[in-house]
């Protein structure tokens, strides 16, 4: 509310007609009967009275709120006459709304422009650093909320009718990924409790970051989102909004200082206070004041244009720096993953070179030993058996075919030699693009880590061939013994058959002889010779047994010579291998030739890296001059920095655009192109030898 004497009763309604809508806390101004701004001027030139109001601003302020009220009280009953008349009347009404929407829109228009105004006129005044207690900012934020309540709908609820600002304003947050933090930190106020305040502490964050303006600019930009929170005719939704936009876009120059611990922002009454725009500031003469303002006015707009320049360059660069510090320390890993990778590699081929030399000799041994078992087996089988010979032959044949696949591998390796020269070509048109290098260096680490699972497979398979090969050597062995034993016992079987057929025999020329002496004795003889049967009958049957064993033992020595056939078969598949293990040595190799180019290629773009860093360091180094340095007023320099010289009418002052300082003529007649102007400009002898200087040492690094 504003005092007894000036202010007008914006946050109240008249009592003795209804309100269209509660939310609203502000009245309705016709636009003709506000006064101009040239009456405003030519009422504030007589100063009246000791309290500092003059007679016309006096009489024009009642006038003000005479209108201000009688506007309402006609508006207010003209809604509750239309309110009660037939459908008929219904587009008066309409009309009458529209009428009424487009004269808040003007009102809320010119206030904004008189806070606007009168916060910048006090921030030049107390040096552009405004507290939360500062009177003009704190109408501001007063104003700044009508606008932003203006024309908004009604949201029903079964807790009542919910008439917030706030719901707009979270939209920021989906349309402006920057705005995230401002509603986050809102959100986690706890003193905050109603939609009010925290659109209230929104706007705060907002002007305190300098974006209030663009945040809203947002907003207006997508119209078709906030039709859901305002109605055709509100002032967001009208191309006043933009007009407000340009309005806070020269908040930006401010820098506010605002607490939101400790604040009561739910219960804050929104007043406008029209004493702050009816004060009469003529304090100095006409002239000399508009000339001063003129000037404060110029170095404002340049101060400005220069802070934009160079915010938008420093931001440029942090956000350059920043990618080239993120690329830097990626590629600084992978580079000590890399030389990590490559020493354990090595080691890895160390250890496996060494295997492999034991395996070459563990199988050559093998080899030989298997061709002298091989040389006595066939001399010791032509003798039997010719089947020895048609193996042998065999063998001769798929030594024959061996040759050739040896042949045929060796043409692949010049093949692949060829392919070799033409990888290595690709490979040099392959090192422009650092991502494709990336994505080779991947997969050469799958394959090494492949090429040496195969290995350990390789000699897994090798080392289990060994030890099945040294198992097959001694079942032959084994059972050649027991074929021996099983032949020796076979002879004595059959020696044994011999003798008990001879003895047979001469059982029975004994009995014959017998028959014919003793016939008397038959019965004995008879018991003799049952007893006799019986012999014979046991001895046929460990003949059968006998038989039946030497058919086991013949089953069991097809069977040797079916697992020799397969030992030769195994051998033949370990020459295979033998010969699988040269070629994955060969790829080895030339998977550390491809290894020792990336290695190059990783040095190369380390050199590009640390020059890419000396850049940096030049750069943040000219941020930092460029956001130490002030620019001096006239009136603070009455010498020549360098100099000391008195300035005078002949020796006239002149700004150093890159410190901000002020010189002399003979101090500052260099000229050079800063990065923040597109043309040379002047610069004083120390700023020109240092720039001078840094210019020489990014040439030579």
């Amino acid at each position: 509310m504003a005092d007894g004497e000036s202010g007008c009763p914006v946050g109240r309604e008249p009592e003795q007609a209804p309100g269209p809508e509660p939310g609203e806390e502000f009245e309705i101004v016709d636009r003709s009967q506000l006064p101009s701004p040239s009456e405003l001027r030519s009422a504030a030139k007589p100063r009246v009275g000791p309290e500092g109001w003059s007679a016309p601003i006096l009489t024009l302020a009642r006038k003000a709120t005479g209108n201000l009220s009688a506007s309402c009280g006609s508006a207010l009953r003209a809604a509750a006459g239309l309110g009660g008349a037939d459908g008929g009347a219904d587009g008066a009404a309409r009309a009458a709304s529209k009428c009424q929407m487009m004269e808040e829109r003007a009102n809320l228009m010119h206030m904004m422009k008189l806070s606007v105004k009168v916060l910048l006129q006090s921030a030049l005044s107390l040096g552009r650093s405004l507290d939360a207690d500062h009177a003009p900012l704190q109408q501001f934020f007063v104003v700044m909320e009508h606008c932003l309540k203006h024309g908004l709908k009604v949201k029903k609820s079964f807790i009542g009718q919910n008439k917030s600002f706030f719901g707009p304003l979270e939209l920021v947050e989906k349309l402006c990924p920057e705005a995230s933090d401002i509603a986050t930190s809102v959100r986690n106020l706890p003193e905050l409790k109603t939609a009010v305040g925290r659109g209230r502490a929104w706007l705060y964050l907002a002007l305190m970051q300098k974006k209030l303006a663009d945040y809203l600019k947002v907003l207006i930009d997508n119209k078709h989102l906030l039709s859901e929170f305002y109605e055709p005719e509100a002032l967001m939704m009208e191309e006043e909004g933009m007009v407000i936009v340009g309005l806070l876009v020269g908040l930006n120059v401010l820098d506010a200082n605002l607490c939101l611990k400790g604040e009561d922002l739910d219960s804050q009454v929104g007043v406008i206070d029209f004493s702050l725009y009816l004060k009469d500031v003529q304090g100095l003469d006409g002239g000399k004041e508009h000339e001063r303002i003129t000037d404060v006015l110029d170095q404002k707009n340049y101060v400005e244009e220069l802070n934009r320049h160079l915010s938008c360059t420093v931001g440029d660069l942090q956000n350059k720096i920043d990618g080239l510090e993120k690329t830097n320390s990626k590629l600084q890993e992978e580079l000590s993953a890399a030389t990590d990778r490559i020493c354990s590699l090595q080691e890895e081929q160390q250890q496996l070179r060494e295997q492999n030399e034991l395996i070459r000799e563990r199988s050559e041994k093998s080899v030989e030993i298997t061709k002298q078992d091989t040389k006595v087996e066939l001399d010791t089988y032509k003798q039997t058996r010719q089947g020895l010979d048609e193996m042998y032959s065999d063998v001769w044949k798929q030594l024959k075919e061996e040759k050739k696949v040896r042949l045929e591998l060796e043409k692949e390796l010049e093949l692949q030699i060829g392919m070799k020269t033409e990888m290595e070509i690709a490979m040099k048109l392959l090192e422009k693009d650092t991502h494709e290098k990336q994505d080779t260096l991947v997969a050469l680490r799958q394959q090494l880590e492949e090429v040496k699972a195969i290995n350990l497979q390789m000699f897994h398979k090798v080392q289990n061939a060994e030890s099945c090969l040294q198992q097959k050597n001694e079942a032959i062995t084994s059972f050649e013994e027991k074929t021996n034993q099983v032949m020796s016992s076979m002879k004595q079987m059959e020696e044994r058959l011999r003798q008990s057929e001879r003895a047979r025999q001469g059982a029975e020329e004994r009995s014959h002889r017998l028959q014919q002496e003793l016939g008397g004795r038959t019965c004995a003889l008879q018991q003799q010779l049952s007893q006799l049967h019986e012999q014979c009958s046991s001895l046929e049957k460990e003949l059968k047994s006998e038989k039946e064993q030497r058919q086991a033992l013949q089953r069991e020595l097809q069977q040797e010579k079916d697992t020799s056939s397969l030992l030769r078969a195994e051998l033949q598949q370990v020459e295979g291998l033998k010969k699988e293990l040269r070629e994955l040595q060969d790829e080895k190799a030339e998977l550390q030739k491809v290894c020792e180019e990336q290695e190059q290629a990783l040095q190369e773009m380390g050199l590009h890296l640390s020059q890419s860093k000396l850049k940096m360091e030049d750069i943040k180094e000219v941020n930092k001059a460029l956001k130490g340095h002030t620019w001096l007023k006239d009136d603070e320099a009455t010498h020549c920095k360098q100099c000391e010289k008195e300035f005078s009418i002949s020796r006239r002052k002149h700004h150093c655009r890159n410190c901000g300082h002020i010189f002399c003529n003979t101090c500052s007649s260099n000229e050079l192109a800063l990065p923040s102007y597109p043309k040379p400009v002047r610069v004083c002898d120390s700023c020109h030898t240092l720039l001078l200087q840094r210019c020489s040492s990014s040439t030579g690094s």
